[in-house]
């Protein structure tokens, strides 16, 4: 079995190491990852110039471009026809609720959607690595048991690790996704030369974030998996947009 790993933190980022050190007597691991952090990327690919791959001394690929490019050439060119599944992460930080939207992380794992096995996207809801060990072990346990799922074709698995060591976990929770609310405003600011720019803010609170949501599980310290699909369409809108539809006809 082979699996590709990706991440958005970049080539070199702790989480992608551990990651690959949890699965590396499990399955044949091959690392393709961008050469530096590509966070918020979402499943952008790069269009406008050529990619170009750089081979390290520990055999990982490091590629100029988003987490999307790194799995997209990983399956098409690199080793084509020879991935059996797609990991991505550890990333440092979470996923949770509409971040997904914006998530390298959860991007990568989505270009795995073509291969029969489902997808899975891990983070840590933290910015440390102390508790790095914890979620590669969770990671390993998750990929070790996925042949025992029987899942709709193109199913992505997103997991929210709380940062806490592994004896301090309590469980692992099925979650749907929660909501954060409007973001905080962006922080202008003006360089030496006094022209103006903007940093993009922090992400919202959680609005939506009750039980049952992956906002909930990981503050009470449990493992959240959220199931999302490729497909976004409303299907609960159908019968209104068609009464609608019909009138402006």
């Amino acid at each position: 079995m082979r699996i590709l790993i990706a991440n958005d933190d970049g080539v070199l980022a702790p989480g992608i190491k551990a990651l690959h050190g949890a699965l590396a007597d499990y399955a044949d691991c091959v690392v393709v990852a961008p050469e530096e952090d590509r966070s918020g990327a979402s499943s952008a690919l790069s269009l406008d110039r050529p990619l170009r791959p750089f081979v390290y001394e520990n055999g990982f690929i490091g590629l100029n471009g988003t987490p999307t490019d790194c799995v997209h050439l990983g399956l098409n060119a690199f080793y084509e026809d020879s991935v059996d599944m797609v990991v991505s992460g550890i990333n440092l930080g979470a996923n949770l609720g509409d971040d997904v939207l914006y998530s390298g992380t959860v991007a990568a794992a989505l270009e795995g959607r073509f291969l029969a096995r489902p997808a899975m996207a891990f983070s840590l809801v933290g910015r440390q690595t102390e508790n790095l060990p914890a979620a590669a072990a969770i990671a390993r346990q998750m990929v070790e048991a996925h042949d025992k799922l029987d899942l709709p074709p193109r199913t992505i698995l997103s997991v929210n690790i709380p940062n806490l060591p592994l004896a301090q976990i309590k469980g692992i929770c099925l979650t749907r996704l929660g909501h954060r609310s409007r973001a905080a405003r962006p922080i202008k600011w003006t360089d030496p030369r006094g022209k103006e720019g903007y940093w993009i803010s922090v992400a919202g609170d959680a609005e939506d974030g009750g039980e049952g949501t992956d906002f909930h599980a990981v503050m009470q310290g449990y493992v959240s998996v959220t199931p999302l699909r490729v497909d976004k369409t409303h299907y609960e809108v159908f019968d209104h947009l068609q009464g609608w539809l019909g009138n402006l006809g």
